[in-house]
């Protein structure tokens, strides 16, 4: 059986470092994640990718932020996709239309880092646009979460038929918190009662459609005292046995302001894999620092998440459509 390591890692620009080279290696390293910094066109991506494979030696996801709008690490060679915010808006006037553009450009977004040996992004946003959280704004397809379960569900379509899997974030919603958990600690007051009957709804429609899920760095209190991706009450008890979700948990970056309520990088990392997340995300940091969280947790990876993690591993299966044909 394929073996994935519980953590993913970024690297440090467009061309592996000796270091880095190294680090690929580690038993505890499962993925890498891409970002703008590590793009310079498209055959210089290719050749990262293949050299990152090359070094690593052994089963590793690739994945990318690659939404649409302002969250769009690659340019030039990418088919520019709009912000989600306009699906959504095209929806109220045309629901056909939104449905199908939002399918053909999850299948072109899909297609094309496919093409170059991504295996994942992380997308679609499942948030909810309540014009009070500025990180999410217009990356959420809208307000009603019925609409966004629906454009959500085309988009995810898209990136099926090119044989990506697709992951809904933030878990169990970011939508209704203004501070930016990549530099704060947010709070949401909010009943499991009042969420189930709002911002939970697309992630309880989509479940059984993702491949995976990203928790949010958001506290809510009225459920459980730590963070959802750090806690087993939202991960275990409810997006695994009341939600059924079959798929891998991936944590956000543990990087971020919000996971800092964990400790130290170590501590944050086995908070989150004891949670019940199958993969972490640890970027921003140096290769001294990973390396030192890599060699300390007290965690490989389980059967049971080697197989979830598994499935996300991409094929290119699908036709290039055009997504902005009268969008």
């Amino acid at each position: 059986m394929q073996h994935y390591g519980p953590v993913m890692v970024d690297l440090s620009g467009i061309e592996l470092t000796t270091r880095e080279r190294i680090l690929l290696t580690h038993p505890r390293l499962g993925g890498v994640i891409l970002f703008a910094k590590n793009y310079q066109n498209l055959e210089q991506l290719k050749k990262l990718i293949t050299e990152i494979r090359g070094a690593a030696q052994k089963p590793l996801l690739i994945a990318v932020d690659h939404e649409g709008g302002r969250i769009w690490q690659f340019k030039e060679g990418f088919t520019k996709l709009p912000a989600a915010k306009e699906y959504g808006l095209l929806y109220y006037q045309d629901l056909l239309k939104a449905l199908q553009l939002a399918r053909n450009a999850g299948t072109v977004m899909a297609a094309e880092l496919l093409d170059c040996g991504i295996d994942l992004s992380f997308a679609p946003v499942l948030d909810l646009n309540k014009e009070i959280s500025e990180v999410i704004g217009d990356r959420a397809f809208d307000r009603d979460p019925i609409v966004v379960t629906e454009v959500a569900k085309a988009f995810i379509e898209g990136m099926n038929i090119a044989g990506m899997c697709a992951t809904g974030k933030h878990f169990p919603g970011h939508g209704s918190s203004s501070l930016d958990s990549h530099i704060a600690q947010p709070l949401d007051p909010r009943s499991i009662e009042e969420l189930l009957a709002d911002d939970l709804i697309p992630f309880c429609r989509l479940a059984p459609f993702l491949g995976a899920i990203m928790p949010a760095h958001i506290t809510y209190p009225a459920i459980d005292n730590v963070p959802a991706g750090f806690s087993h009450r939202w991960l275990q008890d409810i997006l695994r046995k009341e939600l059924k979700f079959e798929g891998a948990i991936i944590s956000d970056c543990l990087s971020m302001q919000g996971a800092a309520i964990g400790g130290d990088f170590v501590i944050r990392a086995q908070l989150a894999l004891d949670a019940g997340c199958d993969m972490v995300i640890l970027c921003q940091q140096s290769v001294d620092l990973i390396t030192w969280v890599l060699d300390n947790l007290n965690r490989d990876g389980t059967k049971g998440s080697n197989q979830r993690l598994a499935l996300l591993a991409g094929a290119f299966k699908g036709e290039i459509l055009n997504p902005n044909v009268g969008l």
